[in-house]
């Protein structure tokens, strides 16, 4: 699940909630960085659903959508999502017993955002700040960077903001299990939603179009 952000006359920007199912089928795949040839999970028969406006809604719609592929005879299930708490509350909601995981690449953002904070944009430090903590975010350690932020905290002028970034990794810690994940051919990546929520937005936003709510 994912948001996307289209214009609407008299409401301006609005979030457009854009979900993506997929089945999950491991094949084997190149590592491009070791040169070995790995199992990996794929999304096959991708489907969406969207909604312009709250979570309620579009919490129905996923739970219609999720009948249709038959998840409740599923083996297993995952939800993949970034930091946004309805996300959350609507998988514990609709698709309450599915693994939960904060898309990798939104909690590699966050280590930049950290990084930036502490070290200053694009230094030496920040990037090789980044690439240390990289590991044990991966390895499943979300607790241990969190630690890590703290100290850096209790050292910068930006003690606030740190103290946030803390925050999120100590409290998506369950959600962050990247390795586990990966040995058991799960996705960890959203890139599927994100996706399609830019050919949602691409749809909305040409040249000289202007939507009504109703319109859209």
């Amino acid at each position: 699940m994912n948001g996307t952000m289209i214009y609407i006359r008299g409401e301006e920007w609005k979030e457009l909630k854009v979900g993506c199912f997929f089945e999950v089928e491991e094949e084997p795949t190149l590592d491009e960085e070791t040169n070995d040839w790995i199992e990996l999970g794929h999304a096959r028969d991708t489907s969406y659903v969207s909604h312009l406006g709250g979570p309620e809604v579009f919490g129905e719609k996923m739970w219609t959508e999720a009948k249709r592929w038959g998840w409740q005879h599923a083996i297993d299930t995952k939800v993949v999502g970034d930091a946004a708490s309805w996300i959350w509350n609507l998988a514990e909601t609709y698709l309450y017993d599915a693994h939960q995981v904060v898309d990798w690449y939104h909690a590699t953002e966050y280590q930049g955002l950290v990084a930036h904070l502490a070290f200053g944009e694009g230094t030496p430090e920040a990037l090789r700040w980044r690439k240390q903590q990289e590991t044990p975010l991966f390895q499943g350690h979300a607790d241990q960077v969190a630690q890590t932020i703290t100290y850096l905290a209790n050292q910068t002028p930006t003690q606030e903001e740190l103290r946030k970034q803390a925050w999120y990794f100590n409290n998506h810690h369950h959600r962050m299990q990247y390795l586990e994940m990966c040995s058991e051919g799960w996705l960890i990546g959203s890139g599927m939603v994100e996706s399609g929520g830019k050919c949602f937005k691409d749809r909305f936003t040409r040249a000289g179009m202007r939507w009504s709510h109703f319109g859209a």
